[in-house]
Parts: C-alpha cells; structure tokens; sequence
C-alpha cells in the first residue's frame, strides 16, 4: 500500500508543476496574442490603440495580478475552460480538442495496442525460436521497417497506392460530401480512409516491439529458473509465457505507457502529411496560426496524460513484481 501512496502522491506533485510551468511559460514570451493578430492586420492599414484593446476584450486576455490570473487558470482548468481559439472563432478550445480527440485515439491509439501486442508476441516467438528462421527474417526485415522515418513512408504510401494506383485517398479524414455521424456511410468512409496511416504507424512501430521483447527474453531465458522449470517437464508454453515472457516484459511495460500517454499527441508528422483531423494537425494547426490558448491546452493535455500513463506503468510493474512494492515497503 505504501507503494502505491508514494506513486499517487509522486502523481499529483507532478501533475502540479506541469499545470504552473503551463500557466508561467506562455506569459515569459513577449508580446501577447492580441498584438501578434494586430501585426498581420497592420499590413493592411494602421491599427488605433483602442481597436487593439476591443481585440483583447474580444479574445478574453487575462488581466489583474499574476497571483489572481493562476487561481483564475487553476478554476478554468477545473472546468476545462481553456478560453476561445483563434484558429476556429469564435469556438472554444475545449470544443476544437473534443472534436479532433476521437479521431486521435482511435486511429493512434488502437494501431499503437496492436503493434505493441502483435510485436511482442512475436518477439517471444523469435527468442524462444532464436537462431531459426523466423527469427532471422523477422529480425532483419522489422529492423529495416523501424529505420524508415515515418513521414518519409507515408510520403511513399500517398504517391504509390493514392496518388498513382488510385486505391485510396490522399488526405482527409473522411469523404467531404459527409457530415460527421453515427451512421454506417461515415464510419465505412472514415475507416476507408485511416487505412494509409494506420499502415504508417503500425509498420513503423512493430520492429521496436518485436525487437525489444526479442533481446529482453533472450536474456530472461538464461535465467536459473528458467532451466528449473524446463527440468521439471513443464511445458514449453508455459515456460514461454507464464515465466519467462512475464520478467521479460517488465522493462518494457513503461515505453509501452510512455507510448500510449503520447497517443493524446497524436502523430504530428503523419497527421500532417495525411492531413489527417486529430491532434498532431491540431497542434501543427495551432502553431502555424500562433494560437497561444489552443497551444496550451493541447501541451497540457498531453504532459497530463503521459504522466497518467507512467503512474498507470508504474502501478502495473508493481503488481507484476512484488519486489518493487517490498523495496518501497523497506525504503
């Protein structure tokens, strides 16, 4: 139990700076959002004093002291008011990021579960087969696959299967005659369309799975209690998974949570080169247009969850080995 108090309580500690180095950062910068809007207005014609200051009114600045804009930002974050977003007014931040997460978490989320558990699969059938075939031609070719930079084979995908064979679309995230619902047009459409990226992460990402469970079993396998259990007459399946898989995984459990928390980023690049509608074309959106409020919810949402998924790995490594909660425990 006290392992687990220590985890919370690292948690929330953590989830506190992020929150305050979230709120401190934005305003170090000089300017404001109001005078980087004004600087593009200005090249049409000069702008008066006061249209600026209807310009900060309008975007909602914060305004006061700095100790009262942090308890203000600390309410607006209770009730996930992040304010107005310039890319989308007059839409609110907290709408333009609920609807571009679905998109996120879906494509990114379950292609990152899938290459996880399909390369660690094979990762332990190529470690307990070492040496034999499918351990080499997997090794070799998923090695080669995990060099490509992912854009670079998105890049490839588009040319070849949408643009020249004509099999797919080249962007979007659904059809343009179709509005967003639950129906079976859209959905069919959507999926139709995630299929080039989904090809991009997941052939991008499996070698490092598949690899790393490789290496860490290979090295569990020579184990003395590995030896003890093929002595006993226990089954290869069972010394496969049940002993050796399960302390192989260990290692490898907090890049799989690191890679989840980063699924709320989405994939920036290949979303960007699909133009793809979810979080990584959100952010690279939000950049371009100097959109300081959607800017910093959309860091904030990803530090918090990628610190949720540490806190989840660490939870889930302590429940896998005991000696982690007697180390606390001890401490």
């Amino acid at each position: 139990m006290r392992y687990f108090l220590r985890k919370i309580g690292f948690l929330l500690l953590t989830v506190w700076v992020a929150v305050t180095l979230n709120f401190v950062l934005p305003r170090l910068m000089p300017g404001n959002p109001a005078q980087a809007m004004m600087a593009k207005f200005a090249q049409q014609g000069p702008v008066s004093p006061s249209q600026e200051k209807a310009l900060e009114l309008m975007l909602g600045l914060p305004t006061g002291s700095l100790w009262s804009q942090y308890w203000s930002y600390l309410g607006n974050i209770v009730h996930f008011n992040f304010g107005t977003s310039y890319s989308y007014f007059p839409e609110s931040v907290s709408n333009v990021i609920l609807t571009a997460l679905p998109w996120t978490l879906i494509l990114v989320g379950i292609v990152t579960i899938l290459q996880f558990v399909v390369g660690t699969l094979c990762g332990v059938y190529a470690a307990w087969n070492r040496g034999k075939k499918f351990d080499s031609t997997a090794s070799v070719m998923l090695s080669f696959t995990a060099a490509f930079p992912y854009f670079w084979l998105a890049l490839a995908l588009i040319y070849f299967l949408a643009y020249l064979a004509k099999w797919f679309p080249i962007s979007g995230g659904y059809s343009g005659s179709l509005h967003p619902a639950f129906q079976w047009s859209f959905i069919a459409s959507a999926v139709y369309h995630s299929i080039l990226p989904a090809i991009t992460i997941f052939a991008t990402g499996i070698g490092g799975s598949l690899l790393g469970m490789r290496n860490n079993m290979i090295n569990t396998l020579g184990e003395d209690y590995i030896l003890l259990a093929k002595a006993e007459g226990l089954k290869n399946r069972v010394v496969a998974l049940r002993y050796a898989a399960r302390n192989a995984l260990l290692p490898i459990v907090t890049n799989f949570a690191m890679s989840l928390g980063l699924v709320v980023g989405g994939s920036l690049l290949m979303e960007t080169v699909f133009a793809y509608p979810g979080m990584g074309y959100l952010l690279s959106t939000a950049v371009s247009n100097q959109d300081y409020p959607l800017l910093q919810a959309l860091f904030l949402c990803i530090t918090v969850s990628v610190l949720v998924a540490n806190f989840i790995a660490d939870l889930i490594s302590g429940l896998l080995d005991p000696r982690l909660r007697r180390g606390a425990t001890t401490s």
